[in-house]
């Protein structure tokens, strides 16, 4: 590459920012994403011609944003005119963009076998084989580079993919060919040759092949509520082609640099600095210099405007400002250059924008015709027929050219293209035609392509935007402090160790250095505020420092006489001062340095002191503190000592009077004691004989008793013993039979289970013959302990669990649903819309009491998919509402409900069919899906019941008809394995069949 050329310049810049910069993981970070964007913008921006095998193609300005550190935050890159022509076209010598080569040569097979190409560069008519390999120039790994820099600055996989899609459509574009076909009412029409390389753009884009077919061969104008349609010839095609894959390209590259912005713009809001670098097309004059090269140096014309406004004109405007004695340095100024070009009247961009949208016929050459009027008698355009020739017909010049004398020398601009060119016209057909693609970059890049969007007003001419650009760079460049980086090429053979002296001689004497070196040298080196000098230098002076009490000018001139610095060598402005020699400063600079080491020195022994001084003070402080606290500390450790022997000898008198009080308190309760013992001694001698006495008594009395009993016996059975003999067997069995029902229901009481009535327990039957009897009782308890749980019951409770015994009979053995949802209490309103705000637009629409407010899913008819809604049941009516708005949707009275059908199996979804012709059917049944289905359709079936006194139909069924408008729809449900797990999915399978998979 041309290491004389602004792009490598402004690579070493940014290198040299990046070396000089802090470290860490972040601003490492930031630094790689600013320098790997290069390698990006160049691949797609850059290419080889008859001057540099690296040249910018297009314009590039990025702002480095820094922190209050100095490292680097993140950055933005303007970008100004791509050359697009080069996409289509390359003059001799030269390739086109880079990344056309670079995939070729350093793709995979895979890849390429991906994006329909080959490596042969000869099988893509865009591209010129004269020049498509360069020495030194390695393309393969150069693709690897780049495809590592999109990675890095933070581009997806299939970001870089889509991007390179979009690349090889614009290759295989350039192969598309035409042939002219005659209709039958004269007119040509051009026709694809070959289809085969359109079916495969297609196939990359995603684009149908008839539309992309049709935009290529008819172009639709429209005008207000007009639409005319008109046949392309072959010339016409192959403009609409070419142009197509220059947008394409173009609207790629811009696409390119958002996206590299969105990556490195700074994450912070905090306040930065910025630094720009400007990377821009340097002036061009080629053996054909056509609407590029004109933008080009019409750009080149305003960049060398800026850099006379700040540097030679403004250097020399503020000696006379200042009051310096100054001989004014002549200077070529480039502003009648620059309003030659950009005038808004009568300028050549003015012209050729009022040529393109002129109605009539326009041509290149009525574009000339119009200059050789207007510019006729400008001193810097020469045309054939202009004034300023050397003749009134100049024979030196061709008849379709124009020639500008620019600041670099002067330069002939074929006039072919530059309407054409200028309009920069693609066909709406061909843009609606991509923004039908289903690749989704490149619908992104043709918004204008929307039939909803269409806009009849004519897109800027390509000249107006490039000239608004570089107006927006100019007005930002005036308010940086702009350093200069100038490129002399020491030859035009691409070579080292060659020095052509006339080729640099030109570069500097057009680039205006030979002006800037004399102003430099015959004025000041370094110029400097009264105010800021004296407060930088005051030290150097006994009068001036600590402070100065006067004007900043009267201190800085006793400053200097006091310094002996000679007269030539600074001069006194209005509010600066200026040096004129850089040995002056750097002696003002090295006495300053020396100054200040010893100021230094001094502030070191006046802290010395002071601290040395404080330290004795606190030392003896300290020790006075000690002394005080030490003295403390003694009398209260001989106060301690006085105090504990104190307490010692209390606590021995103390002890002593305990023990002796102890001892005669113990003597007291023994005496106690011992009188207590005997006389429960006696009280026990006198019980024992009293016991004694009563046990033989009552024993006596007993033995009266057993006699009298046995008597009576006796006597009872003498005067039964006749009858006894006849019923003893009788008497036996009911006394058996008695004792034991006594003993069953004793026993039954004992093992009685608890009273809830789901408690299954049951005692066993003890006896063959109780077995009826201990049903009988099982069920009478049964009912009994039931009756005893109802009691409990509120009224609320009653209700829930009637409408639980209803889904028993409704769904039992039925629906697969309903085991589990016997253990979930039916709660009705789940949404509580009386207490959520965002419901009461819906709450004050619903004057009814609220049965149950649930989210459903209403299943949509035409494809299967569902909506969230708010189904509402009160006692008259059923309603659907947007869960979001609240709106109600629907709104069905219960006297139009005729039945609900579902499926046997796990799942949630219902039908709602209405009654045929009601005003509620006109969109046909509703299919919804919802988690608590056996509630839903058992209040349903219960409010049905109570406001219209018949029964509401349940159909439990895998296959039912669903009304939908005018059709019957057959609803099947199946088993099946779901990819989103448990979840029961709904696919419309034709006009007639929606599915349900089942897990």
């Amino acid at each position: 590459y041309d290491l004389f050329s602004p792009t490598e310049a402004s690579k070493l810049v940014m290198s040299y920012v990046a070396a000089v910069c802090g470290k860490g993981a972040e601003v490492n970070q930031v630094k790689e994403q600013l320098l790997q964007s290069n390698p990006v913008l160049e691949a797609f921006g850059n290419a080889k011609t008859v001057r540099n095998d690296n040249s910018s193609r297009f314009g590039k300005y990025m702002d480095i944003e820094f922190d209050f550190k100095g490292d680097p935050l993140g950055g933005v890159i303007s970008n100004y005119l791509l050359e697009k022509s080069r996409v289509v076209k390359q003059p001799r010598g030269e390739r086109n963009f880079h990344v056309f080569y670079q995939l070729l040569s350093g793709a995979s097979e895979e890849l390429l076998s991906k994006l329909k190409l080959e490596r042969d560069f000869s099988r893509y008519n865009y591209l010129s084989l004269d020049s498509a390999r360069v020495n030194g120039v390695d393309d393969a790994a150069n693709f690897r580079t780049v495809r590592n820099a999109m990675q890095i600055v933070g581009f997806m996989d299939h970001e870089a993919e889509s991007v390179l899609e979009v690349v090889a459509a614009v290759l295989k574009l350039g192969n598309i060919e035409f042939k002219p076909e005659s209709r039958v009412n004269g007119l040509d029409e051009s026709k694809i040759k070959d289809k085969n390389e359109l079916k495969e753009i297609c196939e990359l884009t995603g684009i149908d092949q008839s539309v992309l077919e049709r935009a290529f061969s008819f172009r639709t104008v429209e005008a207000k509520q007009e639409k005319v349609s008109t046949t392309l010839n072959v010339a016409q095609a192959y403009y609409a082609r070419d142009a197509l894959a220059k947008n394409l390209y173009s609207r790629l590259f811009s696409w390119l640099v958002n996206r590299i912005n969105e990556s490195i713009k700074a994450q912070t809001k905090v306040r930065k600095k910025v630094m720009g670098v400007l990377d821009i097309y340097g002036f061009e004059i080629f053996e054909d210099n056509s609407f590029e090269q004109f933008i080009i140096n019409y750009c080149n014309e305003k960049l060398q405007q800026i850099f006379i406004e700040l540097t030679l004109k403004e250097e020399q405007e503020e000696y006379i400002r200042e009051g310096i004695e100054w001989t004014h340095i002549e200077y070529f100024n480039n502003a009648i250059i620059c309003d030659l070009i950009e005038n808004n009247t009568n300028g050549i961009l003015a012209m050729l924008d009022e040529e393109c949208l002129r109605p009539g016929t326009v041509t290149d050459e009525t574009f000339l015709e119009k200059l050789n009027q207007v510019c006729a008698t400008h001193q810097h355009f020469e045309s054939r027929m202009s004034k300023c020739s050397r003749f009134l017909n100049d024979t030196s010049l061709p008849h379709s050219c124009f020639r500008i004398q620019h600041y670099a020398g002067k330069v002939l601009y074929q006039v072919e293209g530059f309407v054409d060119k200028n309009n920069d016209l693609l066909y709406r057909d061909l843009s609606q035609a991509m923004w039908k693609a289903g690749h989704a970059l490149i619908k992104s890049l043709f918004p204008e392509g929307n039939p909803a969007k269409i806009n009849l007003k004519r897109p800027p001419t390509a000249g107006s935007q490039f000239k608004a650009s570089v107006a927006t760079l100019m007005k930002n460049l005036q308010t940086k402090n702009p350093n200069y980086i100038r490129c002399i090429k020491p030859n035009d053979k691409k070579a080292a160790h060659i020095f052509n002296e006339a080729l640099v001689c030109h570069q500097i004497r057009y680039l205006g250095l030979l002006e800037n070196v004399r102003v430099r040298r015959a004025g000041y080196a370094f110029r400097q505020a009264y105010e800021p000098c004296l407060e930088r230098y005051k030290m150097l002076c006994k009068q001036t420092w600590p402070h100065w009490k006067g004007p900043a000018r009267a201190g800085v001139e006793v400053l200097f006489n006091e310094l002996e610095i000679p007269v030539e060598e600074y001069s006194f402005g209005r509010s600066k001062i200026f040096i004129r020699n850089p040995r002056t400063l750097f002696k003002l600079e090295d006495l300053r340095k020396q100054r200040l080491e010893d100021l230094a020195t001094l502030i070191q022994k006046i802290y010395r002191g002071w601290r040395c001084r404080t330290h004795f003070l606190l030392m003896r402080k300290s020790q006075t503190v000690i002394a005080a606290w030490y003295r403390r500390y003694a009398q209260q450790k001989r106060y301690q000592q006085i105090k504990s022997s104190a307490l010692v000898i209390q606590s021995y008198i103390r002890g002593w009077k305990a023990r002796k009080l102890l001892r005669e308190l113990k003597h007291q309760k023994r005496c106690e004691e011992a009188a207590t013992t005997i006389a429960a001694y006696w009280h026990g001698t006198q019980a024992r004989r009293e016991l004694k006495r009563l046990k033989e008594e009552a024993r006596r009395k007993h033995a009266v008793a057993v006699i009298w009993a046995y008597w009576l016996g006796l006597k009872v059975r003498r005067e039964y013993r006749k009858f006894f003999r006849a019923n003893a067997g009788k008497k036996i069995y009911e006394f058996t039979l008695q004792r034991i029902v006594q003993k069953y229901f004793l026993e039954m009481k004992a093992k009685m289970p608890s009273l809830s009535p789901i408690d299954k327990n049951w005692p066993p039957r003890p006896y063959l013959f109780l077995d009826s009897t201990h049903k009988e009782l099982k069920r009478i308890f049964h009912l009994w302990r039931c009756k005893k749980y109802r009691d409990q019951f509120t009224d609320q409770q009653k209700l829930i669990y009637e409408e639980k015994l209803e889904a028993s009979e409704l769904f039992k053995d039925k629906k697969a649903l309903y085991p589990s949802s016997v253990g979930q209490p039916f709660q009705g309103p789940y949404l509580e819309i009386n207490k959520n705000p965002k419901y009461k637009k819906l709450k004050d629409a619903i004057e009814e009491k609220i049965i149950i407010a649930e989210v459903v899913n209403k299943i949509n008819r035409a494809n299967g998919k569902s909506t969230s809604r708010i189904f509402l049941l009160t006692n008259n009516n059923l309603l659907l509402a947007d869960q979001k708005s609240g709106q109600i949707k629907s709104e069905v009275p219960l006297v139009d409900v005729t039945k609900v059908s579902m499926s046997s199996q796990n799942d949630g979804f219902f039908a709602v069919h209405l009654k045929e012709g009601s005003e509620a059917a006109s969109k046909g049944d509703f299919l919804l899906s919802s988690d608590h289905l056996i509630e839903m359709a058992t209040k349903l079936y219960r409010t049905t019941l109570s406001q219209t006194k018949q029964k509401l139909n349940i159909e439990i069924s895998d296959e039912f008809l669903v009304q939908f408008r005018q059709d019957k729809v057959c609803v099947k449900f199946i088993q099946g394995n779901q990819k989103n797990g448990s979840v029961p999915t709904c696919k419309r399978k034709n006009n007639r069949l929606l599915e349900v998979a089942v897990p």
